[in-house]
């Protein structure tokens, strides 16, 4: 079967996708934001094939914590290949919702006040934000569609963020070998504030 559920959902606490300066990328180097291709850090090891695995086995969305921030990305894959549309999707979707507690990751540490995003967005960045508090809900409505709602704090009625993301026509975004499941561990506690439901 194919569609947008847990068998294609991932849980993970260091995100894959981060604009944000002061976590760095996915190699867990501090390194300078995403600007462009030369501004790129290279991969070695299990970074290296990571996203491989994400592409292979299907995976619509990428959940993740580690960062206190809230990022969303359009669907991406090899950190340039974007689609800016939630329609037809056929590359994950990463979302990081690391703004439910503790202290946000607005300014550089030890810096006269420089922010943690540089000025330009990474092309993959549909939305982010360093400055406020809030939570995520994801519902899967059917087999193709999922809902992802950000609620800022004092936000009881309505979502900030809104979007509905729905599955290419062939009903899967990577090459899901047939009858065959994949188990990716999760190394760190998932700490930030996720709610997952079904309707």
């Amino acid at each position: 079967s194919s569609g947008i559920n847990a068998e294609y959902g991932v849980f993970q606490h260091r995100p894959i996708y981060n604009s944000n300066k002061i976590h760095g990328n996915w190699t867990g180097e501090n390194t300078a934001q995403y600007d462009g291709p030369d501004d790129l850090p290279g991969l070695a090891g299990w970074t290296q094939h990571y996203e491989t695995l994400l592409l292979r086995y299907g995976v619509n969305i990428v959940l993740n914590g580690h960062v206190h921030h809230y990022e969303r990305t359009w669907p991406v894959r090899e950190r340039t290949q974007v689609t800016q549309s939630y329609d037809g999707v056929k590359s994950p979707i990463h979302i990081t919702c690391g703004h439910g507690g503790g202290s946000l990751y607005k300014i550089v540490p030890g810096t006269e006040g420089e922010d943690s995003y540089n000025e330009s967005q990474p092309l993959f960045v549909a939305s982010r934000t360093n400055e406020i508090w809030g939570h995520c809900e994801i519902a899967f409505l059917n087999r193709t569609t999922a809902k992802h709602s950000m609620y800022r704090m004092g936000d009881h009625d309505a979502p900030s963020e809104e979007i509905y993301i729905r599955l290419s026509s062939s009903g899967t975004i990577g090459s899901r070998p047939p009858n065959q499941a994949i188990l990716i561990p999760i190394f760190y506690t998932f700490t930030h504030v996720f709610s997952i439901y079904s309707s």
